[in-house]
């Protein structure tokens, strides 16, 4: 039923857009303003009806429900804890929740991400209800049975010699400890083999009584529905949502830590034919006013397939299949990272590259014609991001979670039309790594050692130790 589903929603989507591109003369980017509706017990939901295809999206942020917000020594519960949202309540087996999704072609996922936990859910208009009644049991009354937390609890340590098994998944936890160190930015959400043994289901039903609070969530609703025939689903379903009684606990994620100098960790994989690395340096908070610079700026050194660094490892030399760069943002703070991979005897000239390129990015910045070549990429890139139900669900969330107004993209579009190359090589400066950094190197030691001593002093980690 699901493969239906999404046949069905991928054909009506080609239609829409087919239908959106061929209108003529179109302006500014610019996002549809949503109605905003506010349930009793403190849930703020957005929505937006429409009906150009019968399928209606459902998109929800639990700001304190991430893992940042989880105890140290519990790393893992909060995604766990999202995961066995679905394994079960107090109504419905776990199977039985899966049955009726797969019965209606519907999808419902939970997870958590550092700062939130997050529901999205989405089907045919016609099922949207029964869809929000599962949805809401499955959120406010959870069955957390022993059987299926040990089942999950297993699963994840299992993942984990799994991500070990694939330096290029080991080596982003890696880089993340690393970088974050004891700070709550570091927990891994996929846990750590230490915390997943001393989680137990009661840790998971005080995780849950504590975090999964209404008067902390935000949602959107996108799609074919009345506003008001929504209304009065919210309230039969998510209305019944109820916030643990005493003080909500404390929202507070200190400032993210900045690397003083380079660290540098090498994790021996024995068995490794290849390295893989990531380094990474401080970046800017979500929403700053330094975005459209900092957007052009890294799609110019790593952030498309004719970037410098993908040009110069992967279509000049032919070290790797892929070289790219990025940005991750949240509301303390942000980061730069630059990730690639090549085989072991390749790692030194990889990385001297990649140190070259940096220097010539804080050094010379980028020319005006690579300026306006990245201006029309991104212009032209990201509208079509955001056509989807599903894609504007998230992003009515996203903005009202991070207080940036609804007419934050289209204020971001324009600042992307007007960054000239002094703005991209200033970001250049602030951003790409130079003296405080933290680069991990995942490989065979005993071959890439010796490549990688002329960096600097190495921490010398084995991947066969326990977590990470």
């Amino acid at each position: 039923m699901k493969s239906t589903f999404r046949t069905t929603v991928a054909a009506f989507v080609l239609l829409f857009v087919l239908l959106l591109v061929s209108v003529p003369g179109e302006g500014a980017f610019k996002l549809p303003a949503p109605e905003k509706i506010v349930l009793p017990n403190g849930l703020t939901v957005y929505c937006l009806k429409s009906s150009e295809v019968p399928i209606v999206s459902f998109r929800m942020f639990i700001r304190g429900a991430g893992s940042a917000y989880e105890p140290a020594a519990l790393e893992g519960a909060a995604n766990l804890t999202a995961d066995l949202l679905l394994k079960g309540t107090t109504k419905m087996s776990a199977d039985a929740v899966a049955e009726a999704l797969d019965f209606m072609g519907a999808d419902l996922g939970v997870s958590a991400t550092e700062e939130y936990a997050q529901v999205s859910a989405e089907s045919l208009s016609e099922h949207f209800s029964k869809l929000m009644e599962i949805a809401a049991d499955c959120l406010i009354e959870p069955a957390f049975k022993e059987d299926e937390f040990a089942k999950e609890r297993a699963k994840r340590i299992d993942n984990i010699k799994a991500v070990k098994d694939d330096p290029g998944s080991a080596v982003r936890y890696y880089f993340q400890k690393a970088y974050f160190g004891a700070h709550p930015m570091g927990h891994l959400a996929l846990g750590t083999e230490s915390a997943l043994a001393k989680i137990t289901i009661q840790d998971i039903r005080g995780f849950y009584k504590a975090r999964f609070r209404p008067d902390r969530a935000v949602a959107a609703v996108v799609g074919d529905i009345d506003r008001a025939k929504l209304a009065g689903l919210l309230k039969a379903t998510l209305g019944r949502w109820k916030a643990a009684s005493g003080n909500a606990p404390a929202l507070d994620i200190p400032a993210l830590p900045r690397p003083k100098g380079p660290k540098l960790v090498l994790v021996d994989k024995p068995d490794a034919t290849q390295a893989y690395f990531v380094m990474g340096a401080p970046g800017y908070p979500m929403g700053d006013k330094v975005t459209p610079e900092a957007s052009v700026m890294n799609t110019l050194f790593g952030g498309r397939f004719t970037s410098w660094f993908n040009t110069e490892l992967r279509i000049k030399r032919g070290l790797t299949y892929g070289a790219r760069s990025s940005f991750q943002t949240w509301a303390a703070g942000g980061l730069f990272s630059a990730t690639s991979y090549t085989q072991n005897s390749k790692i030194g000239e990889m990385l001297d590259i990649t140190y070259d390129l940096l220097k010539k990015g804080t050094g010379q910045g980028f020319s005006a014609e690579e300026v306006e070549s990245a201006r029309n990429y991104i212009q032209g890139q990201f509208p079509p991001t955001l056509e989807t139900n599903a894609d504007k669900a998230a992003a009515f969330v996203r903005l009202a979670f991070y207080k940036l107004g609804f007419d934050y993209y289209g204020k971001y579009l324009a600042g992307i039309g007007v960054v000239n190359v002094a703005g991209a090589g200033k970001a250049a400066a602030s951003f790409l790594p130079a003296n405080d950094y933290v680069l991990v190197v995942v490989g065979k030691a005993a071959d890439i050692k010796p490549l990688l001593a002329k960096f600097g002093s190495w921490e010398e980690k084995k991947i066969t130790d326990p977590d990470f």
